[in-house]
């Protein structure tokens, strides 16, 4: 019985062939990074996996460890590597900007603030065409909450319960997920709304999201009716009638929650949701840090997939394809009211920053990579569905474009979450075989499948059957 176990753990299928060659690695031994992480890096960057991976060099959708292992990255440095990894274009265009000007501050103007701009806001709608570039998803949220209260002169900001904003004294008002809040003060005018997750929520059915796959709860909705989220439209309205003042300064949201674990609302559900709070002299905030630049598919940006328009928009990760920088995009109005007074960044709209910014969206042009989210995803997705109709564990598949959630259950009734140890097995064995994925959820319990946008199919045949063995790995184990 041993032996067979064993043996099932190497995957019948082929990793797919690759011909890059990494460099000879020549850093230090693994134990004594070790020992380096162990004694002069903070302890709160915590690490993945029980023998955590010694990354050495990456090319596209792949990454190589210290002893050349190769590993196919679906989690793409948690849905940042954009286009791929060291991406020849955007390599090519950085290492030219960085011979020819790295930083002057927007004191002075540099020819790659303007010309960035214009190309990245052209590809928002009217009248969102004014950019404040900042250098992280935190300092990007932290800015548009500052701009959303300066501009309404209201205060109080509504976001999901199971939402991530960011990380910073100010944002944590708004990061709904208890693993990330410290025992300080935060929040300050900040107030949670029921998620409207209709796996896990208290309504859902067939038909709520906008997926190629639904819940297996059922429902008898008719056409173009939803009963899950008319109770989450109401919820929504009891927090604006309990929780907050008459006026608010705004409601920020993800067109699908991240670190959640690729959570989806029902279709209808944000757009009803900006009526109310334009209604209460609030604006409305889009956190696109995960599902913007083409990575939900069917549109570039995932406010496009509820059919709003935000007032503002906050983009970082996937905009500079791991390099740090990130923005603000939003109205004339709204971006005069923090004009008023001095507000500085040193580094936002480095001209480093913007090369790597616009190179990054020629890359995702030029190569199709939005067509290739929306290809590949949905066969993913697909693919995916087979396996939780086949295993019990498998709860939840859901997603759009290269977002995807496989939420992990004891059984399909209770929807309980599976312990965090059996997630970390099946997790384990995947590295274990070659691939790489997040996890996310309030309990650890959602794989989190966010790929660069240049995977293939047939990169998605192996990580499917790769993951098909772990799952049947686990049943083994059970049994």
């Amino acid at each position: 019985r041993q032996q067979k176990w064993k043996s099932s753990v190497s995957t019948q299928v082929k990793m797919p062939p690759c011909d890059f060659v990494p460099e000879k690695y020549e850093s230090y031994p693994y134990e004594h990074m070790q020992k380096i992480r162990e004694q002069n890096i903070s302890p709160s960057l915590r690490m993945y996996y029980k023998k955590p991976l010694l990354l050495h060099q990456g090319h596209m959708q792949w990454l190589f460890d210290y002893e050349g292992q190769r590993y196919l990255d679906l989690f793409a440095g948690i849905v940042t590597v954009s286009v791929g990894h060291c991406h020849p274009k955007v390599t090519m265009a950085t290492q030219k900007q960085l011979a020819r000007l790295w930083h002057t501050t927007n004191i002075y103007m540099h020819p790659s603030i303007q010309e960035y701009a214009e190309k990245l806001t052209s590809l928002l709608p009217d009248p969102l065409k004014v950019v404040y570039l900042t250098n992280s998803g935190s300092e990007a949220n932290d800015l548009a909450m500052f701009m959303a209260r300066l501009y309404t002169r209201n205060f109080d900001i509504i976001s999901f319960r199971g939402a991530y904003h960011g990380g910073s004294p100010y944002t944590l008002g708004l990061t709904s997920i208890g693993l990330y809040k410290h025992g300080v003060a935060n929040g300050f005018g900040c107030s949670t709304t029921m998620l409207p997750d209709v796996f896990r929520g208290p309504w859902g059915g067939s038909h709520c999201r906008d997926s190629p796959v639904q819940t297996v709860r059922k429902c008898n909705c008719s056409e173009g009716v939803c009963h899950a989220n008319n109770q989450y439209i109401e919820q929504f309205k009891d927090t604006l009638n309990t929780s907050v003042p008459k006026t608010i300064a705004g409601f920020i949201a993800e067109p699908i929650q991240g670190v959640n674990g690729a959570v989806q609302y029902p279709r209808s559900f944000l757009k009803e949701a900006y009526q109310l709070v334009r209604e209460r002299g609030g604006v409305c905030i889009s956190d696109e840090v995960q599902t913007g630049f083409g990575r939900t598919g069917s549109h570039f940006w995932g406010f496009q997939t509820h059919d709003v328009v935000p007032d503002m928009v906050t983009l970082a990760k996937g905009i500079g394809n791991g390099f740090p920088m990130a923005a603000v995009v939003t109205t004339k109005e709204i971006a005069s009211s923090l004009a008023q007074n001095l507000h500085f960044n040193t580094f936002g709209g480095s001209p480093l920053a913007c090369v790597v910014g616009a190179a990054v969206l020629d890359a995702i042009e030029e190569d199709g990579l939005q067509k290739n989210s929306e290809d590949v995803g949905t066969y993913m997705l697909l693919e995916l569905a087979k396996l939780r109709d086949k295993f019990e564990i498998v709860g939840d598949v859901r997603g759009k474009g290269l977002m995807i959630g496989v939420e992990m259950v004891t059984d399909k009734d209770s929807r309980h979450p599976l312990p965090a140890e059996e997630v970390s097995q099946i997790w384990e064995d995947c590295k274990d075989m070659g691939v790489l994925i997040g996890r996310g959820g309030l309990y650890s319990q959602t794989f989190r499948i966010k790929p660069p946008m240049c995977i293939t199919k047939k990169d998605v045949d192996f990580a499917v059957e790769v993951f098909h063995t772990a799952l049947q790995r686990h049943v083994e184990r059970a049994a």
